[in-house]
């Protein structure tokens, strides 16, 4: 069957009707910007794998609970952002568990940064589109879960604040100061990021 120019909101219908293909359809559609998604939130690719196949697995589990009057990229959006938070949550159990361990171990389109009012270099300046994101993931590696989760929500998934507000339940006024806090947050890191990557490039011409 040909699923071209049918709405996500309808190949769902199809599948929840027994059509198997169109979640397969659903996968393709969405498998690019939901994984850079993961990837940003958890900071690991294959964390962010593994992730995007439960938040797929919980669609299947509750495909008879959607709300046919929503949209289904927020809907699955949302489970992998709970996904994702559950995953962030387990590892910090892990690491705090490895911290009070015995000593010794006895026991054995644009990114959305360019969203923002954040001095990015230019596609002229040199610098190679994977370079520039690996130093996007290092700069939203050093936020707090809480501060990249509402950054990504808000500029990479672009969710109104209303929609980030019932995905975290908070308060639409927590949103907006919370993302203002984020985007601070990230200029912060990023000229942090960016000043070390420059000085680790003249070092290595100095070579």
């Amino acid at each position: 069957m040909d699923y071209d120019g049918i709405s996500d909101e309808r190949v769902f219908e199809k599948y929840r009707k027994g059509d198997n293909a169109a979640l397969r359809v659903l996968i393709d559609r969405h498998r690019d910007d939901l994984f850079r998604f993961l990837y940003r939130l958890v900071g690991d690719r294959a964390a962010a794998e593994d992730v995007f196949q439960e938040a797929f697995l919980q669609i299947h589990l509750s495909v008879d609970r959607f709300d046919a009057t929503r949209r289904f990229r927020p809907w699955l959006f949302t489970i992998a952002a709970n996904k994702g938070r559950d995953y962030l949550r387990k590892k910090v159990r892990r690491q705090s568990l490895e911290l009070s361990a015995p000593a010794g171990g006895d026991e054995g389109g644009p990114a959305f940064v360019d969203l923002m009012e954040i001095d990015v270099p230019s596609p002229d300046s040199g610098l190679e589109r994977e370079e520039l994101d690996e130093l996007v993931q290092r700069a939203l590696s050093r936020m707090s879960p809480l501060m990249r989760e509402v950054l990504l929500l808000a500029y990479f998934q672009r969710l109104s604040y209303a929609q980030v507000a019932e995905d975290l339940g908070i308060p639409l006024g927590t949103v907006k100061s919370r993302l203002h806090a984020a985007v601070a947050s990230f200029a912060k890191h990023w000229q942090a990021v960016a000043a070390e990557s420059a000085a680790n490039e003249s070092a290595n011409e100095r070579e």
